[in-house]
Protein backbone atom coordinates (compact mmCIF):
# COMPACT_ATOMS: atom_id res chain seq x y z
CA UNK A 1 0.00 0.00 0.00
CA UNK A 2 1.39 3.59 -1.02
CA UNK A 3 1.42 6.38 1.19
CA UNK A 4 0.31 10.08 0.26
CA UNK A 5 4.26 10.93 -1.01
CA UNK A 6 4.51 7.60 -2.83
CA UNK A 7 0.64 8.08 -4.39
CA UNK A 8 1.51 11.46 -5.12
CA UNK A 9 5.06 10.76 -6.92
CA UNK A 10 3.37 7.72 -9.13
CA UNK A 11 0.08 10.43 -9.84
CA UNK A 12 2.44 12.91 -10.90
CA UNK A 13 4.41 10.29 -13.53
CA UNK A 14 1.06 9.04 -14.82
CA UNK A 15 0.01 12.29 -15.13
CA UNK A 16 3.01 13.43 -17.05
CA UNK A 17 2.73 10.45 -19.04
CA UNK A 18 -1.12 11.10 -20.11
CA UNK A 19 -0.67 14.98 -20.17
CA UNK A 20 2.08 15.77 -21.37
CA UNK A 21 5.11 17.90 -19.31
CA UNK A 22 3.82 21.15 -20.71
CA UNK A 23 0.44 21.07 -19.40
CA UNK A 24 1.57 19.73 -16.33
CA UNK A 25 4.62 22.09 -15.93
CA UNK A 26 1.59 25.07 -16.44
CA UNK A 27 -0.63 23.44 -13.79
CA UNK A 28 1.80 23.05 -11.20
CA UNK A 29 3.39 26.78 -11.73
CA UNK A 30 -0.14 28.01 -11.45
CA UNK A 31 -0.59 26.32 -8.19
CA UNK A 32 -1.23 28.96 -5.01
CA UNK A 33 -1.83 28.36 -1.75
CA UNK A 34 -5.73 28.54 -2.66
CA UNK A 35 -5.21 25.54 -5.24
CA UNK A 36 -2.64 23.37 -3.78
CA UNK A 37 -4.94 21.02 -2.42
CA UNK A 38 -6.60 20.31 -5.32
CA UNK A 39 -3.62 19.55 -7.21
CA UNK A 40 -2.20 17.44 -4.50
CA UNK A 41 -5.89 15.75 -4.53
CA UNK A 42 -6.02 15.46 -8.54
CA UNK A 43 -2.51 13.71 -8.31
CA UNK A 44 -2.71 11.87 -5.41
CA UNK A 45 -6.24 10.49 -6.59
CA UNK A 46 -6.97 10.49 -10.39
CA UNK A 47 -3.51 9.96 -11.31
CA UNK A 48 -1.94 7.84 -8.60
CA UNK A 49 -4.96 5.63 -7.77
CA UNK A 50 -7.52 5.77 -10.40
CA UNK A 51 -5.40 5.54 -13.60
CA UNK A 52 -3.30 3.32 -11.96
CA UNK A 53 -5.21 0.72 -10.91
CA UNK A 54 -4.65 -2.57 -13.50
CA UNK A 55 -8.39 -3.36 -14.55
CA UNK A 56 -8.06 -1.12 -17.65
CA UNK A 57 -5.56 0.12 -20.05
CA UNK A 58 -5.06 3.68 -20.72
CA UNK A 59 -6.64 3.31 -23.92
CA UNK A 60 -10.09 2.52 -22.42
CA UNK A 61 -9.35 4.28 -19.87
CA UNK A 62 -9.13 7.34 -22.21
CA UNK A 63 -12.21 6.61 -23.79
CA UNK A 64 -14.52 6.71 -20.80
CA UNK A 65 -12.77 9.94 -19.88
CA UNK A 66 -13.96 11.62 -23.76
CA UNK A 67 -17.57 10.11 -22.94
CA UNK A 68 -18.00 11.40 -19.71
CA UNK A 69 -16.16 15.37 -20.67
CA UNK A 70 -18.35 15.35 -23.46
CA UNK A 71 -21.72 14.26 -22.02
CA UNK A 72 -21.16 17.22 -18.96
CA UNK A 73 -19.77 20.08 -21.85
CA UNK A 74 -16.42 19.91 -20.08
CA UNK A 75 -14.77 21.40 -23.22
CA UNK A 76 -11.52 22.66 -21.85
CA UNK A 77 -10.70 18.95 -20.38
CA UNK A 78 -12.11 17.13 -23.23
CA UNK A 79 -10.19 19.29 -25.43
CA UNK A 80 -7.19 18.49 -23.40
CA UNK A 81 -7.90 14.36 -23.43
CA UNK A 82 -8.77 14.17 -27.16
CA UNK A 83 -5.04 15.33 -27.57
CA UNK A 84 -3.82 12.86 -24.66
CA UNK A 85 -6.33 9.93 -25.85
CA UNK A 86 -3.96 10.18 -29.06
CA UNK A 87 -1.09 9.96 -26.50
CA UNK A 88 -3.05 6.58 -25.07
CA UNK A 89 -3.06 4.76 -28.69
CA UNK A 90 -6.27 5.97 -29.92
CA UNK A 91 -6.78 7.29 -33.79
CA UNK A 92 -8.63 10.51 -34.89
CA UNK A 93 -11.48 7.57 -35.60
CA UNK A 94 -11.49 6.17 -32.48
CA UNK A 95 -11.81 9.71 -30.98
CA UNK A 96 -15.00 10.23 -33.36
CA UNK A 97 -16.44 6.62 -32.96
CA UNK A 98 -16.24 7.44 -28.26
CA UNK A 99 -17.96 11.06 -29.57
CA UNK A 100 -21.06 8.86 -31.39
CA UNK A 101 -21.37 6.80 -29.08
CA UNK A 102 -22.05 9.62 -27.08
CA UNK A 103 -24.80 11.38 -29.67
CA UNK A 104 -26.49 7.55 -29.10
CA UNK A 105 -26.76 7.64 -25.05
CA UNK A 106 -26.46 11.13 -23.71
CA UNK A 107 -27.70 13.13 -26.72
CA UNK A 108 -26.98 14.66 -30.18
CA UNK A 109 -26.16 18.29 -28.90
CA UNK A 110 -23.55 17.13 -26.21
CA UNK A 111 -22.21 14.82 -29.03
CA UNK A 112 -22.64 17.96 -31.57
CA UNK A 113 -20.71 20.44 -28.74
CA UNK A 114 -17.94 17.57 -28.27
CA UNK A 115 -17.24 17.00 -32.23
CA UNK A 116 -16.64 20.59 -32.58
CA UNK A 117 -14.34 20.60 -29.34
CA UNK A 118 -12.50 17.41 -30.78
CA UNK A 119 -11.71 18.72 -33.98
CA UNK A 120 -10.39 22.10 -33.03
CA UNK A 121 -8.35 20.09 -30.40
CA UNK A 122 -7.15 17.53 -33.35
CA UNK A 123 -6.72 20.45 -35.97
CA UNK A 124 -4.22 21.64 -32.87
CA UNK A 125 -2.71 18.45 -32.18
CA UNK A 126 -1.53 18.49 -36.18
CA UNK A 127 -0.06 21.91 -35.56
Amino acid sequence: MMDDRERHETGMTVRRQVLGDAHVDRAVAGTDAFTADFQDFITRYAWGEVWTRPGLDRRTRSCITLAVLATLHHDEELAMHVRAALGNGLSEQEVAEVLLQVGVYAGVPAANRAFTVAREALRREAG
